[in-house]
């Protein structure tokens, strides 16, 4: 990993060394999929309360409309690469697009609670095809340095500011139309993205991995991923000494363990083990996903402040985003995509972590009536554009080197990584805060005679509370940077062609080329 193979190499590893022609409209298709998937993940949420009121969906239920996608998308995330893998990328691409778009219909539709549930567990279980699809397409097509970095910068940039867009779609959808529009939106982008990637990917010949399918690994990882992902919600709601989260937790300890024994001795794994005990892919998988912790936390947190406490409309809350997507978008394809090809991916995520943490310690310093323009934005800008910078080599090297046979469960797992981190992140973060908020009331709301006084306390509790899970965010970036830049060790990419590494078949190991060290 980390320079080009020889030609002879490439040809070794099922993939043509010619790039399609139709390489860069294919990328057009494949981002606006992946723009889809990330949007919907906000819009939902501001939709929620509009939702749930008009489908009579109660306090204690409304969680499973985000939780029953999670859990869908979580689990099923490594048997979607797989089947990528299997049936061929461009395949699974378009059906999860046509099985995407359905599942929003039926979400859009809804008229009862059971009826919205289904629907939103039927988009994770696309979704699971979708999202790893997309990724290993653009780690198979784009195999020059240069043209890779570019076409992942772009990937990159909507990956981490998707999310932002989606509060603005999803406030003008919900204030100026009706809730549904926000699961209707999605027909339209899938209907686009499926017609012209059928007509325009062109997938490199040889790279299926047609290995008969490894039931006990699927049983077993998607298990372990549910009870894992639902442990971290049911956290969230129930606390970390419930007695059904700490037997998800251990449940889903004991699952993966035995996946992990299952994959080292199968013939055919589902997750081949060389693909995360590579120390470049292990080091990004878990760099990512730390990083992930913090910013899926951030986001929650300055929703609220900002229309809770701030009292902006959910339009006015998108629009205060936007400088996190310009630094997001300027870190991906003006800092990552340029440096890649003459840095060593290292000191672009390592630094681009620590620029992500003094952004969150601007936003330490919030409260009450803390100035958007004096501790905000420059905050949200110098996050964006470390994420950004650090985001765009992460996608790349989680899928570069690895065999075309293998680049769809490896895609999977820099999904995996981000989910279960979102999952964590929003449940260990949350409870983080609402201690410290339940802390400052309890000290202070004696001294409050008046009504108003009472408000400002409650006010200036939640403020407490959001700050004190920002400070452990910081310290998460500050690991997540410290794991990249003593766990990655890879060299800057060379011209040529950057596919086709790891353990594999014995003639392809004769001819790869040996890692370099940097």
């Amino acid at each position: 990993m980390g320079i080009p193979m020889s030609q002879t190499a490439v040809k070794a590893s099922g993939v043509s060394d010619a790039p399609d022609a139709g390489r860069w409209k294919a990328l057009v298709f494949i981002a606006l999929a992946q723009l889809m998937v990330v949007l919907d993940a906000t819009i939902v949420n501001i939709a929620l309360p509009s939702a749930q009121q008009d489908l009579g969906i109660s306090d204690g239920n409304r969680q499973w409309v985000v939780t029953a996608y999670a859990l869908a998308f979580g689990g099923l995330l490594l048997f979607g690469g797989r089947i990528a893998d299997l049936w061929g990328r461009k395949r699974t691409f378009v059906l999860g697009l046509a099985g995407f778009a359905v599942a929003s219909a039926l979400g859009g539709a809804a008229t009862n609670e059971a009826m919205m549930f289904g629907s939103r567990a039927l988009q994770g279980v696309f979704g699971a095809l979708l999202a790893p699809a997309a990724l290993s397409l653009l780690a198979v097509m784009f195999t020059d340095a240069k043209e890779r970095a570019k076409a992942f910068g772009i990937y990159g940039a909507i990956a981490g500011g998707g999310g932002a867009v989606g509060l603005i779609l999803g406030g003008f959808l919900t204030e100026y139309l009706n809730w549904r529009w926000t699961f209707f939106v999605n027909i339209p982008f899938a209907i686009v993205a499926a017609a012209g990637a059928y007509l325009v990917i062109r997938e490199p010949k040889g790279g299926r991995n047609r290995s008969p399918l490894d039931i006990p690994g699927v049983i077993l990882s998607t298990l372990g991923l549910v009870a894992l992902v639902y442990g971290f919600t049911r956290a969230e709601s129930n606390g970390w000494s419930d007695a059904v989260t700490v037997g998800m937790f251990v449940g889903s300890a004991v699952l993966l363990l035995a996946f992990v024994l299952v994959e080292a001795r199968v013939k055919a794994p589902l997750l081949p083990l060389r693909v995360i005990t590579e120390r470049n892919r292990g080091g990004i998988y878990l760099s990512l996903g730390l990083a992930i912790i913090a910013m899926f936390g951030l986001f929650l947190f300055l929703t609220y402040y900002l229309q809770i406490v701030k009292g902006y409309t959910p339009v006015k809350t998108g629009f205060a985003f936007l400088p996190m997507i310009a630094g997001m978008i300027t870190g991906s394809t003006q800092i990552g995509a340029r440096l890649m090809t003459r840095v060593a991916p290292r000191l672009l995520m390592g630094p681009g972590f620590l620029v992500a943490a003094v952004g969150m310690l601007f936003l330490t310093q919030l409260e009450v009536d803390t100035s958007y323009a004096g501790v905000l934005l420059p905050g949200m800008l110098l996050l964006g554009l470390g994420m950004g910078t650090a985001f765009m080599p992460a996608m790349s090297m989680a899928t570069m080197g690895v065999e075309a046979r293998d680049a769809g469960v490896a895609s999977a797992m820099v999904n995996t990584s981000q989910q279960v981190g979102g999952a964590i992140g929003t449940a260990l973060l949350n409870t983080i805060a609402a201690s410290a908020t339940t802390s400052y009331i309890a000290d202070h709301m004696g001294g409050a005679a008046s009504r108003s006084q009472q408000q400002l306390v409650q006010l200036e509790g939640q403020v407490q509370g959001y700050t004190s899970a920002i400070w452990f965010a910081v310290g998460i970036l500050v690991v997540a940077a410290a794991i990249a830049l003593t766990l990655i060790n890879a060299g800057r990419p060379g011209g040529g062609a950057v596919t086709g590494s790891g353990a594999g078949d014995e003639a392809e190991d004769e001819l790869r080329v040996p890692v370099v060290a940097h």
